[in-house]
């Protein structure tokens, strides 16, 4: 009997662990199976017993794909049965995905984020006159509190208005307007007290979320 015993270290590796052994045993069993009706009945009733171990994924589009598709890794790509979809191929699964873009059109200013590049590109389009000038200034005090967030020291108008200058391809110039911007103390304040409610907010949800019977 304790020959008869099987050690995980002397079984075949598992494709998509997920499923289990038995389930790959199954499989195993198909491959081998000659009659081609029988094997295809076979495929069917593993389809059916892969997709009760997921009944969470029943509502999912293309779940019976997916099974189809796992149906064909699992054996290695030597089950050969009709499937409703296209079959899968090794050539295909082992191709390595291209590399993402990086998002950051700007590394140089990376601490702004990518939101105030588009807010200039929306104040270009603004036709002159006081409301684009206020949403020059307002673009302008965000970007002073992002670079507050980066480095804790004061920082001068006068670079806000260099790095809007150039972030704006030259088209939003503050500096001849000698206006100035937020005081760093109002804009971090302002930051602090903003914290300060999303602090309070979560620990009345904590709060109530105690509070709640349990039945």
């Amino acid at each position: 009997m304790i020959d008869q015993l099987e050690y995980n270290t002397e079984r075949k590796r598992l494709i998509i662990p997920e499923y289990g052994r038995h389930i790959q045993k199954m499989i195993n069993h198909a491959i081998e199976t000659e009659d081609v009706e029988e094997r295809n009945k076979i495929a069917k009733a593993i389809i059916g017993v892969m997709g009760n171990l997921q009944p969470h994924l029943r509502d999912v589009p293309d779940f019976q794909h997916k099974l189809w598709d796992q149906l064909f890794i699992m054996s290695d790509f030597k089950l050969d049965v009709e499937s409703p979809y296209p079959k899968p191929s090794r050539e295909v699964l082992q191709e390595r995905p291209e590399p993402l873009g990086y998002p950051q059109n700007f590394p140089k200013y990376r601490f702004y984020g990518n939101n105030i590049k588009r807010m200039i590109d929306i104040a270009n389009s603004w036709e002159e006159g006081e409301m684009k000038e206020a949403l020059e200034f307002a673009i302008a005090n965000h970007m002073k509190k992002c670079y507050l967030n980066w480095n804790k020291d004061t920082v001068e108008d006068y670079v806000i208005f260099k790095h809007l200058l150039e972030l704006s391809n030259g088209k939003i110039d503050l500096a001849p307007k000698e206006e100035s911007l937020s005081d760093a103390s109002n804009l971090m304040k302002q930051k602090k007290k903003f914290s300060n409610n999303n602090s309070k907010n979560q620990q009345r949800n904590n709060k109530n979320r105690n509070n709640r019977k349990r039945y």
